[in-house]
């Protein structure tokens, strides 16, 4: 079987300039683009008479899109009437019952990051009170994350570069691969 190897790059060609093309204007559209995640949750004896347990936890929303996100909410099952927000930024809290609340921040510019604190006692617990976090632009990705150290732009510009060199030469590798199969079943 011979293959008309010109037919099969017209073909593949516009598949992966499709694909490449959505990945660059995911990469490069300006849009909000929140995450949101779990710095800590501590649990104190407070040594006072009587004594007594409190808890505390903080979660941080950052928006690490390229555009500003607006009214973003951040969600309770149950909102402590002790919570602070870091840095202190305007913002309301809305919902109709004392159980289900939102902390509504009415807009997070690109790079903003801020931190929410709560202090609250049992038998309340950090899993029973934040929700969800979401924009008028969509919903912000919960991240479960470890204290790692992080590279410099720099590295992060050449180890892209050098992946991308790396992919190029994989799919030459295949293609020249293909053709020799073809060649020796001749």
């Amino acid at each position: 079987m011979d293959i008309n190897w010109d037919i099969v790059i017209k073909i593949i060609i516009p598949f992966g300039t499709l694909i490449l093309g959505k990945y660059l204007d995911d990469w490069l559209s300006k849009k909000p683009k929140l995450i949101s995640y779990l710095v800590h949750a501590s649990a104190f004896n407070v040594q006072s008479n009587p004594p007594c347990i409190v808890y505390t936890h903080s979660i941080v929303v950052r928006n690490v899109g390229r555009k500003a996100a607006h009214n973003v909410r951040i969600g309770h099952n149950t909102l402590p009437d002790n919570y602070q927000l870091f840095p202190a930024i305007p913002h309301s809290v809305e919902g109709k019952t004392d159980a289900i609340r939102e902390i509504v921040i009415p807009q997070l510019v690109p790079n903003e990051q801020i931190t929410v604190s709560y202090l609250y006692a049992p038998p309340l617990i950090w899993s029973q009170i934040n929700t969800y976090t979401k924009s008028d632009e969509g919903f912000a990705k919960i991240l479960n994350v470890l204290p790692t150290p992080q590279l410099s732009k720099k590295w992060i510009r050449i180890l892209r570069t050098l992946l991308f060199f790396g992919v190029i030469f994989v799919i030459y590798l295949i293609i020249e691969l293909i053709k020799w199969f073809i060649l020796i079943s001749k």
